[in-house]
């Protein structure tokens, strides 16, 4: 699929452990000249880790996306389906429970 001019939203959830990753493919979707929604969970937009600082993670994802606002907010974010505001929704990372 060609990602180029299709609108991403791209959402960053509490997996901080990964987010250095998921940065680099939010690059390669730039990359391929999608537009980029950024969106990140209460949890990532707000709370430092060993991993590394809230604000910094906010700077670079603005960075990478071109775009001056994040959307992080319930009220932000209920707009996004009944507009259509994405082509294609990424939840990244996306936690997986397994069961034993």
């Amino acid at each position: 699929m060609k990602l180029e001019n299709k609108k991403i939203g791209f959402a960053f959830t509490g997996s901080f452990c990964t987010f250095k990753r998921v940065l680099e493919e939010l690059k390669k979707i730039k990359k391929e000249k999608a537009e980029i929604i950024p969106i990140m969970s209460y949890n990532s937009y707000n709370l430092d880790t060993k991993f590394g600082k809230a604000e910094e993670y906010i700077d670079k994802i603005k960075e990478i996306s071109e775009k001056e606002e994040i959307i992080h907010t319930i009220q932000g974010a209920e707009p996004i389906g009944p507009k259509k505001m994405t082509d294609i929704l990424v939840i990244a990372p996306c936690s997986r429970k397994y069961n034993s």
